[in-house]
């Protein structure tokens, strides 16, 4: 009879054992990949977050190629600009600002930075080395850095992860002085090679596509807002001051 309680009270323990560890497991087949996700995929695009959308029937997914609106089903996909018109605002532009103040600070140590002496505002400009205006800005760094505006680089090679723009702007990242590399890579000069090179110049460039850019120079400010184009040092530090006011 002792052995028959024994025999009972070890299947109790065991059950409650094997219940115990099957359910996490249980849990985890359970987990399912969104069909948003799944069709994405399918079409290249990497889903980092699906978020509400104040359209009924649409969902807000940040992707590694941007912002795109999406059915539940992920049947149907909406690529452009969404705005609150009763409130003036940029829905798409609001989504994206907090991905790029977020991803700025993570690749803030590969940055090539020209540091401000009395440094009152960052910016952060994917730039590329052909780009006519991204010359045109590095020939007035000096009007930046007076003006007390830190001027911080990612690469963004126009022409993708391919050919000489793209070899050339490796080779400065990862020259023994970087900055004094790009300068001279924006004046005309010939690149150096280097031996080696592992520089983040592909991550830059995703990076900047994840956050809707296109095109260089590409100018992300303070609170992750992003101006496409040249801007003259007096015109962004008078932009740059009201947002602070």
């Amino acid at each position: 009879m002792k052995k028959l309680i024994l025999a009972a009270a070890m299947a109790l323990s065991t059950g409650a054992m094997a219940e115990q560890v099957t359910a996490p497991l249980a849990d985890a087949v359970e987990t399912k990949v969104s069909p948003i996700e799944t069709q994405l995929n399918n079409l290249g695009l990497t889903v980092k977050a699906i978020q509400d959308s104040p359209v009924a029937g649409l969902n807000t997914v940040l992707t590694d190629k941007g912002v795109f609106y999406v059915s539940p089903d992920g049947r149907y996909l909406v690529q452009g600009t969404m705005i609150d018109v009763e409130n003036r605002e940029n829905l798409t532009e609001s989504a994206l600002s907090g991905v790029r103040k977020d991803g700025v600070t993570e690749y803030e140590d590969s940055m090539i930075v020209y540091k401000a002496e009395n440094e009152k505002h960052q910016i952060t400009v994917f730039t590329d080395i052909t780009c006519g205006y991204c010359r045109k800005l590095h020939r007035e760094l000096d009007d930046y850095l007076n003006a007390g505006i830190t001027v911080k680089y990612l690469a963004f090679p126009r022409g993708g992860l391919r050919g000489k723009g793209y070899k050339d702007l490796m080779n400065v990242w990862c020259a023994e002085d970087a900055a004094k590399a790009l300068t001279e890579a924006k004046a005309g000069e010939e690149v150096a090679e280097v031996k080696n090179c592992s520089a983040p110049v592909a991550e830059h460039y995703q990076l900047g596509q994840s956050f809707g850019i296109s095109g260089t120079p590409a100018i992300i400010l303070e609170d992750g807002s992003i101006i496409p184009g040249y801007q003259p040092a007096a015109a962004l530090a008078q932009a740059l001051d009201g947002k602070k006011s």
